[in-house]
Order: C-alpha cells, then structure tokens, then sequence
C-alpha cells in the first residue's frame, strides 16, 4: 500500500540536506516577523514556545513556501526588510469572510485555490487557454486544496477537494439550486467558497490564497522552470500540453500552465496512445508532484536577481488574504527551511461518479470513507457541518459522527478515486464510530515526478 513515505522504494530522489548554516538564525527571523506584526498592530493570542518552532520538515505548501522561502533568502543576502515589505506589498490582498483566527500552537488551515481566471495572459497562452474565445470571463475554482498545519506535531498535510464535487450551497440557489459543484461558489470570490468548505465539511479555515493562470506561468518562469521526469511521451489535447521526449526535462511556461491543467492527459507506450481515465483524480495528482517541483527549485535559489525576478512576478497572479502579514510569513519560512517536498502527504476526497438533477457528470461524496478521512487529517478539530453535502441523487446527506475509538476488526474498501487510496473501515458494532486507517495517494506509473537533471 503506497504512502507519502514510501518515495524512496518508487525511485524518487530525495533532496540534500539543506546548507549548513544556511539559516541558523531561524530563531531571529521568527522574532523579527512577531516585531513586525506588533508594529503593525497586529496581536497573537498566545506565544509559541521556542521548543514548538523547530523540527518542522514537511511540506508548507505550493505558492506560500515559494513566498515565504524566498523572502526569507532575501534577507538572508542583504535585501533587508524594507525591500521585502515593499516587495509583499505589492501582492493583491483579499477580505475574506468567515476565517478563524490561529490560536498559539494549535493546527490551522490554509484554502489554497486555483482560478481559472485568464487575467494577465496574452497572445499565443490566451489563446489556448481560450481567453480569445470568450471564455475568460470571471473565474472559477479549477484547484481547492486545504493545507493542514499542525506545529505540535510537525506535520503538515494536504487535503484535495475535485471541483466537480456536490455541495451544498449557501448562496445563489435560485441561480444553481440547493446543491451544485464546488466550483461554483467561487465566481463572486473566495469567502463564499471558504464559508461552503466549512459548512459541507467542518473544516475550519484560517487563510487563503489564490493563484490564477498567470501566477502558474510566472513562478514557473521566475525560478527558471521545474524539472520533472516523463516516463512516456506524454500529451494533452484540451490543455494543450506536449511532451515529445520520455525523460528528466525541464517544463517552464506555457507547459508548466498546460501540465497542471490536464485532465485528458495521454501517454504514448506500446506503440500507441493511451488515455489516463482518471480526469481530475490524474489532474491532482499530478498538480502535487508538480508542487513539489516547483519547492525543491526554489529551495536552490540563491542568486539575488533571480529571487527578485520571482518576487516581481509573483503580484502578477497571486493573492493573499489579508490577515496574511510579512511578519508571518518570515516567521513561517524560517520554520520551514528544511521542508524535504518528498515527504509531503497528500490525500483526495472520496467521492464517486453519480447524477444529482441536471448536472451532468458529477461526484457525489462518499460515506463513511469522506467523514473517516477527515476525522484523520483534522482530528477534533473539525465542526459539525451545518449543511453536509448530498450523497445520492435524492439529496440526502450523510449523518456526522465524528470517530473517536479505534478497534482491531477492520475490513479493506478501496475508495474508487487516483491512486491507492485505502481506507481500513471499523466493522466493530459498538459505539461511537471508530476511526480508520487512510493511506495517502500513490502514483501511476506514466505520470510525470519531479527529477534531478544529470
């Protein structure tokens, strides 16, 4: 059973330890980033514990680690605060509602989205992504991914919801009815998407971020593009990615854009084209071995005018909320300057194809594997959903137990979703609901992994 641990036995190469030194003070940076945020006025509720800032070693996440990393080197060279101020001033910041506030050392959560926004792209990329075709207008969430963040423990997991995913809506029902797909809650911006996530799931939501199209393409360019390995030559009709070659390559660009959106992608073995059917499953999969990437790219990233580059560009296709202060962010990459992006553990919703009104091909959340997963990932911190999503056409929606005991008899349901996710269902009959065991998601042997150049 594949884990997020097991990458060496798939032949993955690990990254070097980082540079001794390289960020010795971590400590300073910390307490530079709470000074900041007293000048600022903002307040924390609690103190985190000095023993409570070291050891973190897993992923932080896609755009924040970039981020946070970089301006941390910045410093680091001789650019001083005042640049980087200057420089996070320049990212969009947005007002969503409904955010909890990070209480000390407790785990918090981070709602990254990907919007299909083609706001800032031109030419020969608004082309294919059919910016010239009148499908540019507003946005939608093509990616929604929470980042769990637990300092006690160290641990940092990712948590992939499809777009295509039935939800309860909070809002807009004479427009899209009682229920509809995720993606949709986010037209009018990121609150009413943050509230649903929180609403259908428990999942409290401390910050967001929000990449579109033209952040995709500019980080990718900024750090000078992320090597990945192709198994097979590999193509996308709809996305318009196009990989002739099998091998460890560099994708910068428009096909770094095109990659992380293929959900039609084909492999070229056997003397033919093969389709992966697995849509956006596939396309999850392989938007996270591209994050991990892009994070061992830019964890190498130590010329000053390259790191700038990154910086200038990042305003162009990011945003973050703004609760969101330079303080913590310097606080946050100095806590995870050694983040080994083999180790990031990611885990996809279980949902399974079905019909709920006049939606077309959607997926329905899957029960008790939906509740047993996220109990794993969020423990007791999730809430108790207050519209749960519908699991069958009918709308009904599942009833909320949230396990709380483990019991030895146990029998193996494999969810029908990427990878190998597995989920080890309690078969005891005593109460309350027990939890499970849930193995992260595993690859498919054409997908691309990120790859060190000989």
């Amino acid at each position: 059973m594949p884990s997020g641990t097991s990458d060496d036995a798939r032949g993955r190469t690990r990254r070097s330890a980082p540079h001794p030194g390289g960020l010795a003070n971590s400590h300073r940076l910390a307490a530079l980033g709470e000074a900041i945020d007293q000048k600022a006025g903002i307040k924390h509720k609690t103190r985190v514990p000095k023993e409570a800032r070291t050891g973190w070693r897993r992923h932080k996440a896609w755009w924040i680690s970039i981020t946070s990393v970089v301006a941390v080197i910045i410093l680091l060279l001789g650019g001083g605060y005042l640049y980087a101020n200057w420089r996070f001033s320049q990212i969009p910041k947005l007002n969503v509602a409904g955010e909890v506030a990070r209480v000390g050392n407790q785990p918090f959560n981070i709602l990254e989205i990907g919007s299909d926004s083609r706001a800032g792209l031109s030419g020969y990329v608004a082309a294919q992504t059919g910016a010239s075709t009148g499908q540019a207008g507003g946005q939608r969430s093509d990616v929604v991914k929470i980042m769990h963040v637990d300092p006690a423990k160290g641990t940092i997991t990712v948590l992939s919801i499809p777009r295509d995913t039935v939800t309860t809506l909070l809002a807009n029902q004479n427009l899209y009815g009682k229920a509809n797909r995720l993606n949709v809650n986010f037209g009018t911006g990121p609150s009413l998407l943050a509230q649903t996530i929180t609403a259908n799931f428990g999942i409290p939501i401390a910050h967001v971020i929000v990449v579109s199209f033209a952040g995709i393409i500019n980080a990718a360019n900024a750090i000078g593009g992320v090597y990945m390995n192709f198994p097979y030559p590999a193509k996308d009709a709809y996305s318009a990615l196009n990989i002739p070659h099998a091998g460890c390559q560099l994708v910068t660009n428009f096909q770094a854009l095109a990659l992380v959106r293929s959900r039609h992608y084909e492999w070229y073995e056997g003397g033919k084209w093969n389709y992966d059917v697995t849509s956006d499953y596939g396309r999850i999969y392989r938007q996270n071995e591209f994050i991990k990437g892009m994070i061992s790219r830019a964890k190498g990233i130590y010329n000053p005018l390259t790191l700038n580059s990154l910086l200038s560009k990042l305003p162009a296709g990011i945003a973050l909320d703004n609760h969101f202060s330079l303080g913590e962010l310097i606080g946050l990459a100095g806590k995870f300057h050694s983040i080994d992006p083999a180790n990031l553990l990611t885990y996809t919703l279980p949902t399974t194809p079905g019909s709920y009104g006049n939606l077309g091909s959607i997926l329905l959340v899957q029960e008790p594997a939906m509740q047993q997963m996220l109990f794993k990932i969020f423990g007791t911190q999730l809430e108790r959903p207050t519209n749960p999503p519908p699991v069958n056409s009918a709308g009904a929606t599942p009833t909320w137990t949230i396990p709380t005991t483990t019991t030895a008899a146990t029998s193996s349901v494999v969810i029908p979703s990427k990878g190998s996710f597995l989920v080890n269902l309690a078969a005891s009959t005593s109460a309350p609901t027990t939890t499970t065991t849930v193995a992260p998601e595993g690859d498919q042997f054409f997908d691309p992994t990120p790859c060190t150049p000989k």
